[in-house]
């Protein structure tokens, strides 16, 4: 590109003198003056004829080597042609997307302190592209034993047979913690009518749309965190559909009977659980 940044030819002549005339780059058959609005084209045409003169001699140079190679003379690595083009590739095209990369992290840290921008999504986060953890199963009993007690175990607590752990918030879930009821437990229905000491159950029988969109909210919240991750699934036995339903812990709901709708919705659930459904359809529920 040296033809545009750096033009050759003559300086334009003050008007009134005689300016010599040359060949028209794009019709040999026209001659045109050296003046400035010419002086692109007719450094490109300079160009091309140097570039053309190159290409020779390169044609030359090799057609020598390919002669000492038939009679057998020890010759130096091929010359690439000085006039080609060269072509980007795949590398070229990597380190173009990594140059970018780090001019863009780079930036990030400089206007807001954050390599990131500040991007804290599920897509910078480890987990989001390892498999699934499905394959460790608990039973109640067992997932007890991970309540907080025991500062050499980890924390766990459930939510509709999903298992987490926990351990990054001990302060929260731990002995002691807010929500400390929580730990060890499959306390889904808790996570819905915010009874945290007496419905600590995976019971969801009589719940309202409502409150089972809360779990699914809940469900979403231990999925997409970013320091508690899923280590398996806990097993429950079956809930009987017959057996009373857990009293409300606010009194004002205290006699409020669910509907016929709901009763049949929480057999459905109960009966959907015991078939270990995926996670997927929990999300779905």
């Amino acid at each position: 590109m040296s033809w545009i940044l750096k033009p050759s030819g003559d300086v334009p002549r003050p008007p009134g003198s005689t300016e010599e005339l040359v060949e028209d780059p794009t019709d040999p058959s026209r001659k045109v003056r050296r003046k400035a609005a010419n002086q692109p084209f007719l450094a490109y045409k300079e160009y091309r004829k140097k570039q053309e003169q190159e290409h020779q001699a390169w044609l030359l140079r090799k057609q020598e080597r390919e002669e000492k190679l038939s009679r057998g003379e020890t010759v130096g690595p091929e010359e690439r042609d000085p006039t080609a083009e060269e072509e980007v590739g795949l590398l070229g095209l990597l380190k173009f997307t990594v140059y970018m990369l780090l001019i863009i992290v780079l930036a990030g840290k400089f206007f807001t302190g954050s390599f990131l921008w500040e991007y804290d999504g599920k897509w910078v986060r480890l987990k989001t592209y390892l498999p699934e953890n499905n394959g460790r199963l608990f039973s109640e009993s067992y997932l007890a034993t991970f309540d907080g007690r025991d500062e050499n175990k980890p924390l766990y607590l459930a939510i509709d047979g999903d298992v987490y752990d926990v351990s990054s918030n001990r302060r929260t879930y731990g002995p002691g913690g807010p929500y400390r009821h929580m730990a060890g437990v499959d306390a889904a229905r808790s996570f819905a009518t915010g009874c945290f000491a007496t419905h600590r159950t995976h019971d969801l029988r009589g719940l309202s749309e409502e409150e089972l969109q809360s779990v699914r909210h809940w469900k979403r919240f231990f999925a997409d965190h970013k320091t508690y991750f899923k280590v398996g699934r806990v097993l429950h036995p079956p809930v009987d559909p017959e057996s009373p339903i857990p009293e409300p812990c606010d009194p004002s709901k205290a006699h409020v009977q669910p509907t016929e709708n709901d009763l049949k919705k929480g057999r459905r659930l109960v009966e959907f659980k015991h078939s270990v459904p995926s996670h997927k359809e929990h999300a779905e529920l």
